[in-house]
C-alpha cells in the first residue's frame, strides 16, 4: 500500500525525522489559508498523487505570495499529471500539500528497502539527491552507499554516522542526519513498511537537515495490525480492480495478456501463468482466490477478471484440498447468472468433490471447455483465443471432459 507525501511526512515526523512545516488542502481557498497559517514569504504547492517525478510533470510550484498559492492550487486541482510512473493515462490531482519553502544548500538521497535475498533491511544512500535512484545507479554507481541492518539489534548509531559521513555531511550536520536516519529506520520497522524513501534529504543554508520529500510503502498483509496506517489508504489512487480484490480477500495483479486466470494458491497461479506462456499465450492477470473460496468469492473473481477488456478467455484452474470443486463450479455458474460472460471459459478441476464440480458445470448452460491437466488446460485456453464472441467453434464441446 502506498500513501501520499504529506502522510509519509507526518508518520516520519512522529519518529523524529525533521520535516518542513506544511498542511494539506483540497481547495484553492484552503491552500491559501494553509500558506497563511504556515507563515513566511515563500511556499511550495505540491500535487499529491501516488507517483514520483511530479516536479518534472509540473506538479510542484514555488510561490512568493498567498495569491500565487491560490492560483497555483486552482491550476493543479483537477489536473491530470502524467509521469513515467503513472503511464500515459496519468493521475488526477484531488489534494495538495502546501509547505514552507527552504533555501537548499545541498541534497542527498536516503532510502530503506527490504532486501529479500539478504532477509534484512538495507539502507541505500547517495550524495546526489533529487534524482531517481535508478538514475543515480546508472550515472554514479560508485557513489551509492549500502548498509545492511541486523534485525536482532536494529540500526546502530555507528552505522548511521558512517552513512552520514559517507554522504558528505559536515561534523555540525552529522548528529541531525543520524537522527533522521535512525528515525526513518524505526518508522520502517515499527509500521511494517517495505520501503521508505527520503529524496531529497536536504541541508538548508542555515545548516538544518530536513526531509523535503518522502515516500512510504507498506506490507498489505500487516495492515490488520496497523490501523493508523490502514486508514491512510486512498482508493482513488489505486486501480479499482485492486480495491475490489481487497474487498473479497483476493490476491490480484493485472498483467498485459488476454487469458484471464482464476486459480487457488499462489504457487499454482504462477505455474498456470508459466504454462500459458509455454503454450504460446499471455496471462492477463495473477489471481489467487485462496484456499477456502466460497461461491460468492469465485463469482467476485469472475467479475474482477472480466472487468479487464483485454481478457478474451478465462482459465479456471483449481486443485482442491481445503477448497472444494463443487464450490468453485457453483461460483462459476453464479457469476454467469449475475454477469454476462462474453468469452470462452476453460476449467480444470481436481481434488475434493471433483466429480460433483464437473457435474455442475456439465449441467449448466455455460459453454465451458474442461481439461484434466494443467498443460491441457493451458493449450485449450490458447486455442480458445480463436473463438468468436459467442464461444462457437466446432472442436469445443459444452461440458467436454
Amino acid at each position: 500500500m502506498d500513501i501520499h507525501e504529506y502522510q509519509a511526512k507526518e508518520l516520519l515526523a512522529n519518529f523524529g525525522v525533521p520535516v518542513p512545516r506544511g498542511g494539506v488542502a483540497y481547495t484553492a481557498e484552503q491552500a491559501m489559508f494553509r500558506a497563511e497559517e504556515i507563515g513566511g514569504s515563500r511556499w511550495v504547492v505540491k500535487a499529491q498523487i501516488h507517483s514520483g517525478a511530479r516536479g518534472k510533470a509540473g506538479g510542484v510550484i514555488v510561490c512568493a505570495s498567498e495569491h500565487e498559492v491560490r492560483v497555483a492550487a486552482a491550476d493543479l486541482l483537477g489536473k491530470c499529471l502524467v509521469t513515467h510512473q503513472t503511464g500515459p493515462a496519468g493521475k488526477v490531482v484531488h489534494r495538495l500539500y502546501i509547505e514552507e519553502a527552504v533555501d537548499i544548500a545541498r541534497e542527498a538521497y536516503l532510502g530503506l528497502v527490504l532486501d529479500r535475498r539478504e532477509e534484512r533491511v538495507c539502507v541505500v544512500a547517495a550524495p546526489q539527491g533529487g534524482m531517481e535512484i535508478e538514475e543515480i545507479a546508472h550515472d554514479h554507481p560508485e557513489s551509492i552507499l549500502r548498509e545492511v541492518i541486523e534485525p536482532a539489534v536494529g540500526i546502530q548509531p555507528f552505522q548511521a554516522r558512517e552513512i552520514a559521513f559517507g554522504l558528505g555531511f559536515r561534523p555540525a550536520e552529522v548528529n541531525q542526519a543520524v537522527k533522521a536516519i535512525i528515525g526513518a529506520y524505526k518508522a520502517f520497522r515499527d509500521l511494517d513498511s517495505t520501503m521508505v524513501e527520503i529524496n531529497p534529504l536536504a541541508i538548508t543554508s542555515s545548516g538544518k537537515v530536513v526531509a523535503l520529500d518522502a515516500k512510504m510503502t507498506f506490507d498489505d498483509n500487516a495492515l490488520f495490525r496497523r490501523p493508523n496506517v490502514s486508514e491512510l489508504r486512498d482508493y482513488a489512487e489505486e486501480d479499482p480492480r485492486d480495491a475490489e480484490a481487497a474487498k473479497y480477500g483476493l490476491s490480484y495483479i493485472a498483467l498485459d495478456g488476454s487469458i484471464g486466470c482464476i486459480v487457488n494458491g499462489a504457487g499454482l497461479a504462477m505455474a498456470t501463468m508459466d504454462m500459458i506462456k509455454h503454450a504460446g499465450g499471455e496471462p492477463a492477470n495473477f489471481l489467487d482466490i485462496g484456499g477456502g473460496a466460497s461461491p460468492e468469492r469465485v463469482a467476485a473473481a469472475f467479475r474482477l477478471v472480466l472487468s479487464d477488456p483485454r481478457v478474451k478467455v478465462v482459465l479456471v484452474n483449481i486443485f482442491a484440498g481445503i477448497n472444494r470443486c463443487d464450490w468453485v463450479a457453483q461460483g462459476i455458474v453464479q457469476a454467469a447468472n449475475s454477469v454476462r460472460v462474453p468469452v470462452p471459459v476453460v476449467a480444470r478441476l481436481a481434488g475434493t468433490n471433483v466429480d460433483e464440480g464437473r457435474r455442475i458445470l456439465r449441467e449448466s448452460t455455460l459453454r465451458i471447455t474442461t481439461a484434466n491437466g494443467l498443460a491441457e488446460a493451458a493449450q485449450k485456453a490458447v486455442a480458445a483465443l480463436g473463438l468468436d464472441g459467442g464461444g462457437a467453434r466446432s472442436d469445443v464441446t459444452r461440458g467436454a471432459a
